[in-house]
């Protein structure tokens, strides 16, 4: 069964994750290392019910899978940040 909570772990919350939410619309969670970017897409379309428009992936100096998701509608990554309590 496929669980979208074993797949996106938590939101960074950098000042650089914050100025991509505010200006490219993009949020950035950290996730399960072994997941692909489709796995990453379908986790957080269940969990926010927002469509993605894109994922891009890179690994961490600490070894950590970071994703950078950009949403389809503007402002939805502002909204989604402030249910999270980022901002």
């Amino acid at each position: 069964m496929f669980d979208p909570f074993k797949v996106i772990k938590k939101p960074v919350t950098s000042e650089k994750a914050i100025n991509m939410i505010e200006r490219e619309n993009k949020l950035t969670f950290i996730v399960d290392r072994r997941s692909n970017k489709k796995e990453i897409k379908m986790a957080f379309e269940k969990l926010f019910e927002e469509p993605v428009q894109k994922v891009n992936t890179l690994i961490t100096p600490r070894g950590e899978k970071k994703a950078i998701i950009k949403l389809k509608r503007d402002g939805a990554a502002l909204d989604i940040a402030v249910k999270l309590g980022i901002i």
